[in-house]
């Protein structure tokens, strides 16, 4: 399944990509004739709450499926009262888990977040608090690039993502381990090296894979001697979302696998 990391972006009227005068409240519907999957991109500015959630399920097919990221204030800016920001949480989502919408709540941490002895004790109670949940994790630094993460995670059940992103010194490079038979998840932000720690996301993510690119990640999706295959669902989500780049690369994608598929 392939989609983007959020839907709601007026750029996209400039793009073509939602036709012009749409309004926001529109987009998610035009959004899901295009793509069978979205990463719920606003999860982690603000709490979920089950309403919208509710809200979002009538707007959308029955084969429509999301993946949500985990509010910031329990992997940016973590707050002392971060169990009582889970439990919100799981709450908030209840109702795209209930219908068997929700594919895995993706816990992005960012570059700062590196491994000490204090972010390992932090992450393991939060997997264990967060366990009756799908949960995926994303790292940002280096430091997580470690066999002992990997079996980890692998107890858990969790999955790991994997990341496409510039190849940068101390970022989380693209590695062929899957952590759970559950899940392969696949993130593509581009590969704007220059512009990655500009602080503005309008620089960071403003990248569009060529169709070069875009094939040698359809020939390790796959590739059935790779660790992916083991997984019994496979994900992409593109989160170059400038300009409407990540609806681009998106379709192409799945034209590419269309054809490999024959």
């Amino acid at each position: 399944m392939i989609g983007t990391s959020g839907y709601s972006y007026q750029e996209w009227i400039d793009s073509g990509f939602y036709p012009p005068k749409t309004k926001s409240a529109h987009m998610l519907e035009l959004y899901s004739r295009s793509f069978s999957l979205v990463e719920l991109n606003y999860t982690w500015y603000q709490m979920v709450r089950a309403e919208a959630m509710e809200r979002m399920l009538t707007r959308v097919p029955d084969d429509f499926y999301c993946t949500a990221k985990l509010t910031r204030t329990m992997t940016h800016d973590i707050s002392d009262n971060w169990r009582a920001q889970a439990e919100l949480y799981k709450q908030g989502i209840k109702p795209l888990l209930s219908t068997g919408r929700l594919l895995t709540v993706l816990i992005q941490f960012p570059p700062s977040f590196r491994r000490t002895p204090e972010n390992r004790q932090y992450l393991g109670r939060l997997l264990d608090w967060l366990q009756s949940l799908p949960l995926a994790v994303e790292f940002r630094h280096c430091s997580w690039a470690h066999e002992r993460v990997y079996s980890g995670l692998r107890d858990r059940g969790v999955t790991m993502v994997t990341v496409d992103a510039p190849a940068l010194p101390e970022l989380f490079p693209p590695l062929d381990v899957a952590t759970s038979p559950a899940l392969f998840y696949l993130r593509l932000h581009g590969r704007n090296g220059r512009d990655w720690y500009s602080g503005t996301m309008q620089k960071q993510f403003n990248y569009s894979y060529s169709e070069q690119e875009l094939r040698e990640w359809v020939k390790k999706i796959t590739d059935t001697t790779t660790i992916n295959s083991e997984c019994r669902r496979g994900i992409v989500v593109f989160n170059n979302h400038v300009a409407g780049q990540a609806v681009n690369n998106g379709r192409s994608m799945i034209r590419l696998l269309e054809r490999q598929a024959g």
